[in-house]
């Protein structure tokens, strides 16, 4: 076996095992991506009376820099999770614009709402 042999299979072994470590880091980012959405579709059609909204476990995410670049092989599946991320976010801010108009309208109509206590104290009593 030539020493060139014995390289190349130590880069093939190290090449797999980055692509193995960044395909790890890109089920957790799928996995989340999809705790959002289904907890999103619970809100709106529960299957079971809920009594709090359930919140994902958000931490921030930071890249990796132990990895090293994405993998050729990863790069497609890659790109096409930051894109559902960014239509993700760009529901979330539809959600949250709507969800502040409503609130708005709310608040309206409880400024309409006639006082229900005392309006007088007799101070003679």
């Amino acid at each position: 076996m030539s020493p060139d042999a014995g390289e190349i299979a130590a880069d093939d072994v190290a090449v797999e095992a980055g692509q193995s470590e960044w395909a790890t880091v890109l089920d957790a980012l799928e996995r989340e991506l999809l705790t959002t959405v289904a907890t999103a579709t619970d809100a709106i059609v529960p299957a079971i009376p809920q009594t709090a909204a359930v919140a994902p476990n958000a931490t921030a995410w930071s890249e990796p820099t132990t990895l090293g670049p994405v993998p050729r092989a990863l790069v497609g599946r890659a790109s096409r999770l930051l894109a559902a991320q960014r239509d993700r976010l760009a529901e979330l801010e539809t959600e949250r614009r709507q969800t502040l108009e409503h609130l708005g309208a709310l608040r309206q109509v409880a400024a309409t709402d006639e006082p229900r206590g005392s309006v007088y104290l007799d101070a003679s009593a």
